[in-house]
């Protein structure tokens, strides 16, 4: 998804700095990217969970590139639902990876961005952060946090100049989603890439991926608490 966006940007030869946990998939998104126009693709490797490398990535970043236009962040994992109920485990780790380790990294961002006095913070949530879920709730309540943390730092930012972008996706045909079955609310990757990139360069603040799930989710939010707790979803 996030993979379509960076080429659209390589296209107008843009410069990028890249993170990724695994190596070959690192070295291969930048190669793509070099291919498809980039001016300039530098690589780190972070695991997002090692909170303790954070601040020398993002130096290095700025270091490299001098200012930043665009941050995307965009790592995540879909937990086992049912496995979460049982054990403290897995659920801290879901909540580690959806929500702890993307508000440490922006919590450097924001700095960063804050004293370059512009640019765009752009976060993948998801629309399952609207409203917990029986299905999903642990997934759904780390990705609702950082919605409402995202929030209060677009508000913190707004004075300095910097855009922060909340894109919320439903469902979307990635590897993240590959045990899950296929339905007709299912959104090519390619679409969704091309979406955010729409929704970065018109500086909005919140985005939904595809733009029909903003009505779907509103319609979900406001069913009363009394009748929603009775569906089997």
């Amino acid at each position: 998804m996030i993979a379509e966006t960076a080429r659209i940007y390589a296209a107008g030869g843009a410069r990028f700095y890249l993170t990724g946990r695994n190596p070959e998939r690192l070295t291969a998104a930048a190669d793509d990217l070099r291919a498809r126009g980039a001016a300039q693709v530098e690589t780190a490797l972070l695991d997002v969970l090692d909170v303790s490398r954070h601040q020398a990535v993002i130096d290095a970043a700025f270091v490299v590139l001098g200012e930043l236009d665009v941050a995307v962040i965009a790592h995540g994992m879909l937990p086992n639902q049912s496995r979460c109920q049982t054990s403290v485990e897995d659920t801290l780790n879901a909540f580690a990876v959806n929500l702890t380790s993307t508000v440490a990294l922006l919590t450097l961002l924001a700095t960063r961005f804050e004293e370059q006095g512009r640019g765009c913070i752009a976060v993948i949530t998801s629309v399952a952060g609207d409203r917990g879920r029986q299905s999903n709730y642990v997934y759904g309540a780390a990705k609702g946090g950082l919605g409402v943390f995202l929030q209060g730092l677009r508000n913190r930012l707004f004075r300095s100049g910097v855009v922060v972008l909340t894109l919320k996706p439903g469902f979307v045909d990635t590897p993240m989603t590959s045990d899950v079955r296929k339905n007709p609310l299912f959104a090519k990757a390619h679409r969704a890439g091309r979406a955010i990139h729409r929704s970065i360069e018109a500086g909005r603040d919140v985005a939904y991926i595809p733009a029909f799930w903003r009505p779907i989710m509103f319609l979900v939010r406001i069913i009363p608490e009394s009748i929603f707790k009775r569906f089997r979803f």
